[in-house]
């Protein structure tokens, strides 16, 4: 288990009322003596509970909101028949 110093906890919400939750780790590709390999890790899903509990624990935390606009659908007309 990563310390609080090492991890970050994400809750991303979008428009439509959904919200997801991710754990990062911070990771190291070479040592971690040398700061130019260290990195977040990908994202990982964690449960909502998970993510309340570590926030209830100090952990270091995220809330973004996503408001992106919805995808515009083009017709493709070449492939038509």
């Amino acid at each position: 288990m990563h310390s609080k110093q090492t991890v970050k906890y994400i809750s991303k919400s979008y428009p439509s009322g959904n919200t997801y939750y991710y754990k990062q780790e911070l990771i190291t590709h070479d040592r971690w003596d040398n700061l130019d390999s260290i990195a977040w890790s990908a994202p990982k899903p964690i449960t909502k509970r998970t993510f309340e509990r570590r926030c209830k624990e100090g952990f270091r935390y995220e809330k973004r909101h996503i408001n992106k606009k919805p995808a515009k659908i083009i017709e493709l007309t070449a492939f038509k028949k």
